[in-house]
């Protein structure tokens, strides 16, 4: 074994040699550098030297030249006046390459399209399938009134990745409440939610109702003040407390037109006729929209010519396609020009648009080739709820889902059996009977708005 004397000598002369070594590399490297540098220098003066020899030997030349009786006396002068400007003046002969262009910045669209793209790419089909669905807290969770998120609501999205939920008068008690669970619901979400909530006003107002929001008048009323700016106010007044508790789609305003006697939509409408109704129903989105929430204009292609409920079973319309085209439609394109995200397909059936006898959800000439097509309308496009008896009655839930997604819905709204209508769609995605690109396309549609406020505009 070696002495500890014997291994300390060891240690320094090898931290002599270590030393000793870098004194070396160091040498050797300011060696290099200032050769490199000498050659640069040497280079540079040979190069310009050359360029002065050159030049004067062109000087040389020329003065030679003028001696010559055949050489004219300007082109001389002309010669000698380029050789004294390149003397004086060599870097302006040298040719720099022109910088290349440089990349434009994204638009905030085309940022905005990125982000959405890459969340759906990461996203497994199942959760793609249920992202279409917006459905009752309940119809999750199992309870048989949702007051609270809690782990029951954890563990329904983590299972089922709605794409939103709708609550009604059971599900609010007191401000405090509604604000704590909807918050709780949107931290428990893995993926951003629509919190959705029924408040046209009048009767139809699930937060007024609870007596949490403010109590604004029917749309009947509103236009019935011959002032759009009512209409603007009370969107932004429903807006800004909607958006204050944490909803952020309120599925309002009706489009629709009271046109015939004993309609469905008297009171819930601006009036029967398009030139007076559409002022109107785009004032209320407007305020809704600058309030940060979705409003959704219902119901597509408009209900009103009917006097039978699609809550109670099969309802129609008898209005020609001239007809619709001209006011009906004319006042829902005013809705989706002032910035409508969302519009709601009604269950009435419309022949004289659709061809048959179907309810509008299911046909693809109205939802696809008018709305989405004709009337430039790219925003989300979802069904009025798929549990009311005009289609639970005819339908099944996976029936119906699946021939509303085929007609070009974007999102199936509270069908009577969502689990059900979920695996329905999963099963026909898998059968190859609808796209996965099928559904990614209304996923971008969804997720333009769920993921709009990541933009800097």
């Amino acid at each position: 074994m070696k002495s500890g004397n014997e291994q300390q000598r060891k240690r320094e002369a090898r931290k002599k040699r270590r030393v000793r070594n870098q004194v070396i590399a160091y040498t050797v490297m300011g060696i290099l550098i200032l050769a490199l540098a000498a050659g640069i220098v040497f280079g540079v003066n040979s190069l310009l030297k050359g360029r002065r020899t050159a030049g004067q030997q062109e000087a040389q030349q020329s003065r030679q030249e003028e001696d010559q009786p055949d050489t004219p006396s300007d082109a001389r002068q002309e010669k000698q006046d380029m050789i004294e400007e390149f003397l004086a003046d060599e870097d302006k002969y040298i040719v720099t390459p022109e910088p290349s262009p440089e990349a434009t910045e994204p638009t905030p669209q085309e940022r905005l399209d990125e982000i959405v793209d890459a969340g759906i790419e990461a996203m497994p089909l199942e959760d793609k399938v249920a992202g279409l669905f917006f459905v009752t807290p309940e119809a999750i969770t199992g309870v048989s009134a949702a007051v609270q998120a809690g782990e029951g609501t954890r563990d329904a999205l983590a299972q089922y990745a709605v794409g939103g939920l709708v609550y009604f008068a059971q599900n609010l008690q007191s401000e405090q409440q509604l604000k704590d669970m909807l918050e709780n619901t949107k931290q428990y979400a893995n993926y951003p939610v629509f919190l959705g909530v029924d408040e046209e006003g009048g009767t139809v107002a699930r937060i007024a109702g609870a007596g949490i929001g403010p109590a604004v008048d029917a749309a009947e009323d509103i236009g019935a003040t011959g002032d759009t700016q009512n209409a603007y106010n009370a969107g932004s007044a429903i807006g800004s407390a909607l958006a204050d508790l944490g909803f952020n789609v309120d599925f309002a305003p009706v489009a629709d037109l009271a046109n015939v006697e004993n309609s469905i939509m008297e009171g819930r409408a601006y009036g029967s006729e398009a030139g007076t109704a559409s002022g109107f129903v785009a004032a209320m989105v407007r305020g809704l929209e600058e309030q940060n929430v979705t409003a959704c204009l219902k119901h597509f292609p408009g209900i009103g010519s009917s006097v039978q409920d699609p809550h109670d079973g099969m309802s129609s319309s008898d209005r020609t396609e001239e007809q619709f085209r001209a006011e009906e439609l004319a006042v829902f394109q005013a809705g989706i020009d002032a910035g409508a995200e969302m519009v709601m397909v009604g269950h009435m059936a419309a022949p004289a648009l659709t061809g048959d006898n179907e309810p509008c959800i299911f046909s693809r000439h109205l939802v696809t080739d008018i709305l989405r097509e004709e009337m430039g309308y790219d925003g989300v496009i979802i069904t009025d709820a798929l549990s009311m008896s005009a289609i639970s009655e005819y339908y099944g839930a996976d029936e119906a889902a699946i021939m509303a997604v085929l007609a070009g819905c974007d999102m199936l709204l509270m069908p009577e059996d969502f689990e059900k209508a979920y695996n329905g769609v999963l099963q026909a995605v898998a059968d190859g009977n609808i796209s996965e690109e099928r559904i990614d396309d209304s996923l971008r549609r969804i997720y333009r708005i769920k993921y709009a406020d990541m933009i800097e505009q």
